[in-house]
């Protein structure tokens, strides 16, 4: 007899549907924060910070699009997660300015 068991992912998926509304809105309010923050301080602004924190918003925000099937903010929020990516490498000096 064969038991079974739901991949961890899966899992991790049901929980975040179940909370999606929460999710999605701790994901927004870390973009607002992120954004706010460079508006606030400028070129004082510690961009390696932000671009890490704007770059685990739109995980989570790719996150929950991708289980609303939200094929515009599944594209919008995927990229920003590239755009974070690059920004990271720049901000912490490996890809050079």
């Amino acid at each position: 007899m064969t038991t079974v068991t739901s991949h961890p992912w899966s899992r991790l998926n049901q929980a975040v549907a179940r909370n999606l509304r929460v999710i999605e809105m701790a994901g927004v309010l870390m973009r607002i924060f992120s954004f706010s923050l460079v508006s606030w301080l400028g070129p004082a602004s510690p961009f390696l910070f932000v671009w890490t924190f704007n770059t685990a918003d739109a995980v989570v925000l790719s996150w929950c699009a991708i289980i609303k099937r939200d094929r515009a903010y599944t594209l919008l929020n995927v990229f920003w997660v590239g755009v974070g990516v690059v920004g990271i490498l720049r901000a912490s000096g490996t890809l050079g300015h």
